[in-house]
């Protein structure tokens, strides 16, 4: 049974709720009881093991636990002689036995129901008269790991948070990512590193600051799998939203994961892994989301530690925290001397050009391109998250790039590379195939600089695609047709991002047009500048200002000068101005043919109507 078969079956348990609960409320029923089953069928074959275990040394009085969880094959166990199929043959007791049940999982396992809150919902089902109806419905639902994969199932509860998150109209895509950019994100962060990924007994650390449900972590952890079964990953994340922690936990516990290294709480207010450093760091914060409430904590942090907290670099605009993310991630860093570190970021466009030099978006951006920390940036296809239409961008930071990457970014407009759903989910209408991420894979690892050739025919039809680049040539027009060329991915060195900000001043004149002159201070005899004629100019880091100033402003303000006090210098991305390709209007007599031809039909049409 494939995820979308076995979420329709799961959700089906609504029409039980109906009438009884909000359809906004079925999701505090159905995810944990999901999750309960899933535990419950992982733990079935090793569960005569368990309690054999608990009657041979109970009596000696010492420590179970360690005995309970080697014997139970996983991370995690239950004590009790009760499992979900024994409690349906006792419906006068559901409740009772049901808590039973749940008290002797171990602790960690308590937790994820705790946050869940599902204990008010089984109170609650049972004064309703609906606990063993549904109940029994769940024990129905096979969920062995051998019928239900880790992935699949990961996949499952992300559907269903998908569909609970529309009819509460929630934000779906708070919770987690679309897998293909998740595989994307992951082939890029690992596509360097694949010889010595594949080394036995490698040992790597992952860390997602906004885990949601966890599927960045469990896709890596895929990967690198399939890459070499002796490696290990060992994943560590936080997450805001209790539901998302929960899922995310019970996700990690059967993975065979230290759930512990999974913490609940804000990121940005309360890390909840300080001084922890990780190899590799996955994240897809939220998309334009003001940081107010937790505005005291980062200010304080960032006005007393400086560069030896996370936020020395300079502070976004409370409107939007998304670069608060990066720079988290940015101090969770492992050291170049100690292997550094690499990481992948979903952004959307504003932390690319959003504020002017000086300003604290503007300095973030030159922290990380002065520092030579940008691998690549990966503009995406808009529609692709469930949450939003807006164009959205992969970034890619390293502290240990290989020296052909050094000094340079890599932007890469995969902007046209999707195909159409089938079925649209909620805002996310596009999707990437394996052929769009292989071939974004390759122009990153292979650090192309390539063209995308679209082959039109004779009516302007869209053939075919191809990448090219030095090494493959452009394909032939059809007769009648063309071949459009448009650059898909560029390197650019670090210092063709900034600019400095140049202040010009004009002097202010009299009624007569006589200059007016300072009459104290420093400025004493200079002109007086007149604060209406205040202009700035943006020059390129690569100019000399003065050399700009005399061939770019002077010839139209020869009184104009430079007020060098006020010269700031900024950083922006301008994504799309280094992919624009200029296509010249159609000929004047050609446009005019086509609307006579356009109006003598017209004309026509309405003879032919009052004739």
């Amino acid at each position: 049974m494939n995820h979308q078969a076995l979420s329709s079956f799961i959700w089906s348990v609504a029409d039980l709720l109906r009438g009884d609960y909000k359809q906004s409320e079925y999701g505090k029923v159905i995810l944990p009881f999901t999750v309960l089953r899933r535990l419950d069928c992982v733990l079935e074959a090793t569960k005569p093991d368990v309690l054999a275990e608990i009657d041979a040394k109970q009596s000696l009085g010492i420590n179970l636990e360690p005995f309970l969880l080697r014997k139970s094959g996983a991370s995690f166990y239950n004590s009790s002689p009760i499992d979900m199929k024994k409690l349906m043959g006792d419906q006068d007791h559901i409740k009772e036995n049901l808590y039973s049940y749940m008290q002797a999982f171990s602790p960690a396992v308590r937790d994820i129901f705790e946050r869940f809150d599902f204990f008010t919902q089984i109170e609650r089902l049972h004064k309703c008269n609906l606990l063993y109806q549904v109940a029994e419905k769940f024990a129905t639902i096979d969920l062995h790991p051998e019928a239900v994969s880790n992935n699949d199932m990961g996949q499952v509860f992300e559907e269903l948070i998908r569909k609970f998150a529309e009819i509460s109209n929630e934000t779906a895509g708070e919770h987690f990512t679309p897998r293909e950019v998740i595989r994307l994100m992951v082939n890029l962060l690992f596509i360097e590193d694949d010889e010595v990924l594949g080394k036995a007994g490698v040992v790597r650390t992952i860390y997602d600051p906004t885990a949601g449900t966890g599927g960045m972590l469990s896709v890596a952890g895929e990967y690198l799998a399939e890459l070499n079964p002796q490696s290990r990953l060992t994943m560590f994340g936080q997450e805001l939203n209790d539901e998302s922690f929960a899922i995310c936990k019970a996700d990690m516990l059967i993975k065979g994961q230290d759930v512990a290294n999974i913490v609940a709480g804000n990121t940005l207010s309360d890390d909840g892994h300080p001084h922890k450093k990780f190899d590799y760091m996955l994240s897809n914060p939220p998309f334009g989301v003001e940081w107010k409430k937790v505005e005291k904590d980062i200010r304080k942090e960032h006005e007393q530690q400086g560069f030896n907290g996370r936020f020395g670099a300079g502070l976004p605009r409370v409107s939007d925290g998304s670069l608060l993310f990066l720079m988290h991630l940015i101090s969770k860093m492992r050291p170049a001397v100690d292997g550094g570190s690499r990481l992948g970021i979903v952004l959307n466009g504003s932390p690319l050009f959003t504020g002017g030099a000086g300003s604290g978006e503007s300095e973030i951006r030159r922290y990380v391109l002065e520092n030579d920390l940008v691998e690549a940036i990966i503009g995406l296809p808009t529609d692709m998250f469930y949450n939003t239409g807006i164009s959205t961008y992969v970034w890619i930071l390293s502290n240990r790039k290989p020296s052909h990457r050094k000094g340079l970014v890599q932007l890469i407009d995969a902007s046209s590379f999707w195909q159409k759903m089938r079925k649209s989910l909620g805002s996310k209408r596009k999707e990437l195939s394996d052929d769009h991420i292989a071939d974004i894979t390759r122009l990153f690892g292979q650090f192309l600089e390539a063209d995308l050739a679209t082959v039109l025919d004779a009516e302007g039809k869209e053939i075919s695609r191809q990448l090219i680049n030095d090494h493959s040539p452009a394909p032939i027009a059809p007769q009648g047709g063309k071949v459009k060329l448009a650059p898909i991915a560029r390197a650019f060195k670090n210092s063709e991002f900034g600019y400095s900000t140049i202040t010009v001043e004009r002097p202010l004149r009299d009624e007569q047009g006589n200059i007016v002159l300072n009459t104290k201070g420093k400025n004493k005899g200079k002109p007086m500048a007149d604060a209406s004629l205040r202009d700035t100019e943006n020059v390129p880091l690569s100019d000399d200002i003065e050399t700009y100033f005399k061939r770019e402003v002077l010839p139209h303000a020869p009184d104009a000068w430079i007020d060098h006090e006020k010269t700031k210098v900024g950083y922006e991305v301008p994504f799309n101005r280094h992919f624009y390709v200029f296509e010249p209007p159609r000929p004047l007599a050609e446009i005019d043919a086509e609307l006579k031809q356009v109006t003598d039909r017209i004309l026509t049409m309405i003879a032919g109507l009052s004739a």
